[in-house]
């Protein structure tokens, strides 16, 4: 299984806006930060702040922030709003019900709808304040890239 675009980019930007803290992150800093497309980012930014997970300011010293802790955050719950339907094969879209010939008698789906049942279960095990764990490192790397001089630098803990 591999997650889409749009849920990386999601998981991305809310590991830097955790690392952050109180500070207000900016799409062009992550932009600059990941090496990703601005407009990406906005659609991004979009849905998670109206999930209520981001808090944005427009304006000058604007931003994102978290609107809840990171703690609270649960992997599983933005792979599953970000990857829309989730279904690993085509007979299990809810759109493409009873295309198969042979729906309603094979077992691959039913294994199927178990391997993704444990693959989100393993996930909401995990929430966004494991991600960012390792804050040291994580603040490392994101300073080994190289920004443009109208990001503020992230090396010290909020």
């Amino acid at each position: 299984m591999q997650l889409s675009q749009f849920t990386d980019y999601a998981l991305r930007t809310l590991i830097l806006v955790a690392l952050n803290g109180s500070r207000r992150t900016t799409i062009d800093e992550i932009a600059t930060r990941y090496g990703i497309s601005k407009e990406h980012l906005r659609k991004v930014v979009h849905l998670l702040s109206r999930l209520s997970i981001l808090h944005s300011t427009r304006g000058k010293g604007g931003g994102l922030r978290l609107n809840i802790p990171a703690k609270a955050i649960r992997i599983g719950d933005i792979v599953r709003a970000t990857e829309g339907g989730f279904a690993m094969a085509e007979c299990l879209r809810a759109d493409r019900a009873g295309h198969c010939p042979i729906d309603g008698v094979c077992r691959l789906s039913g294994i199927l709808r178990g391997a993704t049942a444990a693959f989100l279960t393993e996930l909401d095990r995990h929430t966004l304040a494991d991600l960012i764990a390792d804050r040291d490192s994580l603040l490392q790397r994101l300073a080994e890239r190289p920004v443009s001089e109208t990001i503020r630098p992230i090396l010290s803990p909020p």
